[in-house]
């Protein structure tokens, strides 16, 4: 399931720009944990610092507002109280759902590096102007991530996330120019 819609504010703003979304998941609730109201929490966000008590944010694909009453670390995850869940069963009417943030509050990333969601979509051309297609999906593979580009008869092109081949993202115009190395075509 993926965040709905989107908006047109200007990304100046920090709100979401044209075709981007208006929420972000952060987190899918799992199952109750304990006897008050706990909940198992999978994070899905590089930012967990930012889910704290306190922190408004949207649940399940109403998007209801809720507080975050406490939150802890736990195994791989997290453990997260909202604010007027006290019991179990309570806890459980919130099972299998997503949390999101406003898009427009996600952390400024350092220059250079961009949100997956901000990649995907941009028309990929070559240092020379050939088009290649448009990025349509990212591999994280630890070393760094590989671009996977598709044109309009469903070929794809895998590109390595690396300064030596990713010359330029603008946003503000949707493209990507990139350097092909020797053998990827």
């Amino acid at each position: 399931m993926k965040p709905p819609g989107s908006n047109s504010a200007s990304a100046e703003a920090g709100s979401p720009s044209l075709g981007e979304p208006e929420y972000l998941a952060v987190g899918f609730l799992r199952r109750p944990h304990g006897v008050h109201g706990e909940m198992l929490m999978d994070v899905h966000t590089d930012f967990p610092e930012r889910l704290k008590p306190g922190l408004s944010v949207y649940v399940g694909s109403e998007f209801r507002v809720m507080e975050i009453a406490s939150c802890r670390a736990h195994a791989a995850g997290m453990l997260v109280r909202m604010r007027g869940i006290r019991t179990p069963e309570q806890a459980g009417l919130l099972r299998n759902q997503w949390v999101y943030v406003p898009a427009g509050d996600r952390p400024p990333l350092p220059e250079g590096e961009y949100y997956h969601h901000q990649l995907i979509g941009l028309e990929v051309l070559t240092d020379e102007g050939q088009e290649l297609g448009s990025l349509t999906g990212i591999i994280e593979t630890g070393a760094n991530d590989v671009y996977i580009v598709r044109d309009e008869t469903g070929r794809e092109v895998l590109l390595p996330a690396i300064p030596a081949v990713i010359l330029e993202v603008d946003l503000p115009n949707r493209r990507m120019r990139v350097h092909v190395l020797d053998g990827l075509l």
